[in-house]
């Protein structure tokens, strides 16, 4: 894709901090550095989100990502844990749309990162568990 900032990366034509590459992914630093660290790894084949993954390319993918987070994390001592994320549309803050797996590094419950997972138990009850469940569940048969 031309116009794609990550495929012009895996090109060569925009500079990165290459931390991994192979056939399948290339792994750089953010440019953003959410904190020290924060590393995004790309499939080299242009795939806009996670809906658009095939078996194989999900299975390569996802395969190079504990080697890579191993390396990251063991490359600072100060790293405690790691945030794994993969954003899927605009409205889950997708900003590239090549889809990319942020490894971010945690030193502490105050460095510059927060996720804040609203707490939405009180408005659900068993059947709206299970009419998700089910709805779920269903379309689990499409995928086969």
């Amino acid at each position: 894709m031309t116009d794609c900032i990550f495929c012009k990366i895996i090109d060569g034509e925009i500079p990165s901090y290459t931390v991994y590459e192979d056939d399948v992914v290339k792994a750089f630093l953010d440019i953003s550095q959410t904190t020290p660290g924060h590393t995004l790894v790309i499939p080299k084949k242009h795939v806009q989100d996670m809906f658009t993954y095939d078996e194989d390319l999900a299975a390569a993918v996802f395969a190079r990502l504990p080697k890579i987070a191993r390396a990251v994390k063991a490359s600072n001592p100060d790293i405690k844990g790691m945030n794994i994320i993969n954003n899927n549309g605009e409205v889950a803050y997708q900003s590239v749309f090549h889809s990319h797996i942020h490894l971010v590094p945690r030193y502490s419950e105050d460095d510059e990162f927060a996720i804040d997972f609203t707490d939405n138990t009180e408005k659900y009850d068993d059947a709206k568990y299970k009419a998700i469940q089910e709805s779920i569940v269903s379309k689990m048969e499409d995928e086969k």
